[in-house]
């Protein structure tokens, strides 16, 4: 008896700790999977990307959604200027020199005979002409670095030209460029203010473009605009981006700029190709990788501390307010010496 008492208390022992370990597993691992499920499943949510929740699928095209839709919009559908110019075939190098009232700058194109042109190659610099700071040193060095550089380049000497800008030709000291240059042995070939003006029409606006649009270059010593009807050229000369140097105030230009700018035909007034070194400046502010024509925003979008780039902005909100033109666009290859090169 005694040893089937003992072996009934182990069996016992046995059957009351299988039935707690059981018990245990099943009622307590119940609850206890229940509290750690939630995490589980949001630990493989954000672990396992592939396999997202409904939520999680929700909250992610929402978070896609612009904060603000109104602006996102309004930078989304910046105007673009979508044209592509010929190209030239079989073209030949050539170069020019720009003697501008701010700058030396100096340009490389290939041209065919049908004057289909591309830009090779551009340089701009610092004169200090129209400040009468330019040295005969600072000239001969300035041109001869130039020259080299298109010589290097592949164009011929015969094919090196320069040109002295209309606002340049003002400057007291332009004499010392031209004497400078007859040294070299080059000529010179100076132009007036209506003369520039039908350079840079020819060089900015497009075929396709003649009968609805015009053409502005505001240059630091002049602004030129000018535009073709009934192909007749037209070329109207006002106060360049410097014109606070001549004592000259904001509203005076204004009103000078605007009234020329209103003498440009209804018909032409839908596009407005501009060029010169403030659009230059404002077309960085918005330029699309390397696109060749930038549409500019409105100018009263535009703020500068800096006097030359304010008045550059006055000038062009004259034009904008006399025309009501549609689209300012800017070219980045187009300048009005590169018009001459397509004349000889």
């Amino acid at each position: 008896m005694q040893r089937l008492t003992v072996a009934g208390r182990l069996l016992i022992t046995a059957l009351i700790l299988a039935a707690i370990y059981f018990g245990f597993k099943y009622i307590g691992g119940v609850d206890l999977l229940k509290k750690l499920a939630p995490k589980e499943t949001a630990q493989q949510t954000s672990d396992s990307p592939s396999m997202p929740s409904a939520s999680s699928e929700a909250t992610s095209e929402e978070s896609a959604k612009p904060a603000d839709t109104e602006a996102t919009d309004e930078a989304g559908s910046r105007p673009t200027f979508n044209y592509t110019p010929p190209a030239p075939q079989n073209g030949k190098l050539k170069g020019v020199v720009e003697l501008g009232a701010s700058g030396f700058n100096s340009f490389i194109i290939t041209v065919d005979a049908q004057k289909a042109w591309k830009l090779e190659k551009s340089e701009f610099g610092n004169s200090l002409v129209l400040e009468n700071m330019a040295t005969d040193q600072d000239v001969r060095e300035g041109l001869k670095k130039y020259i080299s550089q298109m010589l290097n380049y592949g164009v011929a000497g015969r094919d090196i030209h320069f040109v002295v800008s209309s606002g340049a030709v003002k400057a007291d000291n332009t004499q010392k460029i031209i004497k400078a240059l007859k040294s070299l042995n080059y000529v010179v070939n100076t132009v007036t203010a209506e003369q520039e003006g039908r350079l840079a029409l020819r060089s900015v606006l497009p075929k396709d473009f003649e009968s609805n649009g015009f053409v502005v270059d505001i240059g630091s010593g002049n602004t030129k605009i000018s535009w073709k009807d009934g192909g007749k050229t037209t070329a109207l000369e006002g106060p360049g981006a410097k014109y606070f140097q001549n004592g000259d105030d904001d509203t005076k230009v204004y009103n000078e700029v605007k009234t020329l700018s209103e003498k440009i035909p209804a018909a032409n007034r839908k596009t407005c190709f501009i060029i010169g070194g403030v659009p230059f400046e404002l077309a960085k502010q918005v330029r699309n990788g390397k696109e060749r024509y930038t549409v500019l925003n409105a100018p009263s979008a535009y703020t500068s501390g800096e006097a030359k780039t304010k008045a550059g902005v006055n000038i062009y909100k004259a034009i904008a307010d006399g025309t009501n033109c549609d689209q300012f666009v800017f070219d980045w290859d187009a300048n009005f010496t590169i018009g001459y090169l397509l004349t000889l």
